[in-house]
């Protein structure tokens, strides 16, 4: 099969997924925008006015606002994924793709790449809506945006597999409540890991999410309780990986094929 056809194929994925995001926005987009506003009011305001700096020159407000963009990305990339996925498994849509000359990568690919952009358009929203706020002063844009893209890109593919075994529509709800959310908690979006003691710091330490926030917060406030490199490595690793087994999981139609 050509080029063209995969490329024709992979828009054509992509051009849906960006479809149904903009069609129904008040549930893909605006309840990021309602949730990160009431985080700015409590957290910022009314709870950071009394913590003051978290550290030298930088306010509490100041300090939560990456981990805050990177806690919408990673729950937006993950929910588009599972449930679009799934929703087509369910229509049994997948198995007309699966029987298709579309190869399984561009099926992957296109999916993964609506996700993104879900991401991507969430982390913009957030964004603006934390000028009201705070100024933000974006000291390395690149190291900004491919962490944005990287831990998108992550998600995006964990939600893949999460979609790709769930059998019922509870199913996909249950790692973003169990697993997604107590990470992301714990990844040091409202602290710095360095205040916390033992054995929780280094127990921190294990949690992918807080090598995202920390690489993004990096990005935007020059700032960091962990290298850099490793950041990326964490990120790169868990991409790789999750993108072998989404690649395994729809050649093996695992789940998929009646």
């Amino acid at each position: 099969m050509s080029s063209s056809p995969n490329l024709i194929a992979f828009f054509t994925i992509t051009r849906r997924e960006v479809v149904r995001i903009l069609r129904i926005w008040m549930q893909t987009l605006l309840p990021s925008a309602i949730t990160m506003t009431l985080y700015f009011v409590i957290f910022g305001r009314l709870v950071g006015s009394r913590i003051g700096e978290i550290a030298p020159g930088i306010q509490y407000i100041d300090y939560i606002v990456p981990g805050l963009i990177m806690m919408a990305v990673i729950t937006n990339s993950y929910g588009n994924i599972s449930s679009s996925f799934f929703g087509a498994k369910f229509g049994r849509h997948v198995e007309e793709m699966l029987a298709s000359p579309m190869p399984p990568w561009v099926i992957l690919a296109g999916y993964v790449c609506g996700a993104v952009l879900r991401g991507l358009l969430v982390a913009a929203i957030v964004l603006a809506i934390s000028l009201f706020f705070t100024r933000i002063h974006l000291y390395h844009p690149w190291i900004t945006l491919s962490t944005i893209l990287l831990t998108s890109i992550v998600f995006s593919l964990a939600g893949f597999a999460n979609a790709v075994w769930a059998k019922k529509f509870d199913d996909i709800a249950l790692v973003p409540t169990f697993v997604l959310a107590p990470l992301t908690y714990l990844g040091g979006v409202f602290y710095s890991v360095d205040q916390l003691g033992s054995p929780w710091r280094e127990i921190s330490y294990v949690n992918p999410i807080l090598y995202m926030v920390n690489a993004f917060r990096y990005g935007l406030l020059g700032i960091s309780d962990v290298p850099l490199g490793v950041s990326f490595a964490v990120m790169l690793g868990f991409a790789v990986a999750l993108g072998v087994l989404g690649m395994v999981l729809l050649q093996r139609g695992v789940g998929l094929r009646s």
